[in-house]
């Protein structure tokens, strides 16, 4: 399956979760699209369920199936609890940690930052989004690519940053100090869901 590139508004309101983490998208319309409107919420079953938090999950970190799966599978070899571990490896994905920096203002654009040879780790040129940056790693821009109006307005428009990040304003680079705690990420996913679902 490829990455979905549909509506993002009526995938939010589908999955019940603001997938852009604004919220705007649920604010006026709190219920599934369509043309029955809000009575369309139904008791799930419980593959239901684990299909949903799957599919939250996915298309927040914007994956496709396979990469979504492969990960999945690399995070339960790892010691520890298979589910934390997968959003662990979900975060340290290098697309996701220039978003969460704010050199782009969604995840899609920071895919598209990386892929185009802007980002840099360790001072050397990574254009893979996947690329899975450890603890230690620092994150910056190219210097051709520094004055980009995209990178400046999006820096600007940042909310926060999160603990485990650390900003150098003067060097416009991050550190990835450590990995999260489970309390650092959304509340709103269930993991322990997903990992029924793959152990199905």
């Amino acid at each position: 399956m490829s990455r979905y590139t549909g509506p993002k508004f009526k995938l939010s309101r589908r999955l019940g979760i603001s997938l852009s983490g604004t919220g705007k998208e649920l604010a006026k319309r709190n219920f599934p699209p369509g043309q029955h409107g809000p009575g369309q919420r139904r008791k799930l079953s419980g593959y239901a369920i684990q299909l949903q938090e799957k599919q939250k999950l996915r298309h927040m970190y914007g994956l496709n199936e396979k990469q979504f799966r492969n990960l999945f599978e690399k995070a339960s070899k790892l010691p520890g609890i298979a589910g934390e571990n997968f959003m662990f490896l979900l975060e340290s994905r290098l697309d996701n940690l220039v978003y969460r920096l704010g050199f782009s203002n969604s995840r899609a654009g920071a895919r598209q930052l990386v892929a185009h040879g802007h980002v840099t780790v360790n001072g050397h040129k990574v254009d893979i989004p996947s690329y899975i940056v450890k603890p230690g790693d620092v994150i910056g821009l190219r210097e051709r690519s520094r004055g980009l109006k995209v990178i400046k307005e999006a820096l600007e428009d940042r909310a926060y940053l999160p603990a485990y990040l650390e900003y150098n304003e003067a060097a416009v680079e991050g550190k990835y100090i450590r990995l999260p705690e489970r309390a650092e990420l959304d509340p709103n996913i269930d993991e322990k869901q997903i990992v029924e679902f793959y152990s199905r």
